[in-house]
């Protein structure tokens, strides 16, 4: 059941633009941070608590901005964390939809087996770390790729132009190099 590149382009645009619209740009590698804080404060119950003026963390990342983040921690249940857990579910959802995965497939898709074998380890250690070097660089530059790229380039901030050209000036020559052979 694939999506006309087009009709997929339309829909996504609609979304982004009614988030914007309804309730604020889309970004989400805070989310990660927002997780971490909600388990480190199921373990250590001091790291975030609620002051007079809001609430604050023994740990400065989460302090900062006023204790926003530990703010989020305490109270999870949020718009943004929600989006996150419902972008799982949807693409959980979407492949049920169509059908599912069998089994090899999931664990290791066509293109991957076309050009690195059937062997499942490479795969998973290549794309855990291809999803923290990008996780990481969105932290360090302060958002992510839906909030730098997608919702920044659809505001026109010259960051998100600047982040997109950077993304692809990357991920088009490292394609090419992995991915030489066709599925």
């Amino acid at each position: 059941m694939p999506m006309n590149w087009k009709a997929g382009g339309l829909l996504l645009g609609l979304v982004f633009f009614l988030a914007v619209l309804l309730v604020k740009p889309i970004g989400v590698s805070t989310q990660f941070v927002i997780l971490d804080g909600i388990l480190g404060d199921a373990v250590n119950a001091e790291l975030v608590s609620q002051t007079d003026a809001g609430y604050t963390s023994t740990n400065a990342y989460l302090a900062k901005s006023n204790g926003k983040y530990a703010k989020s921690v305490a109270n999870p249940l949020n718009y943004s964390f929600v989006f996150v857990l419902a972008m799982a579910l949807g693409g959980f959802v979407s492949m049920r939809l169509r059908g599912g995965l069998n089994g090899l497939e999931a664990s290791v898709p066509a293109l991957w087996r076309a050009n690195f074998g059937e062997g499942p380890a490479l795969r998973y250690a290549a794309t855990f770390l291809g999803g923290f070097i990008v996780l990481y660089g969105a932290r360090l530059a302060g958002g992510c790729t839906s909030g730098h790229m997608m919702s920044g380039m659809m505001q026109t901030a010259l960051s998100g132009y600047i982040f997109a050209a950077g993304a692809f000036a990357a991920a088009i020559p490292v394609s090419l190099l992995l991915f030489k052979k066709e599925a």
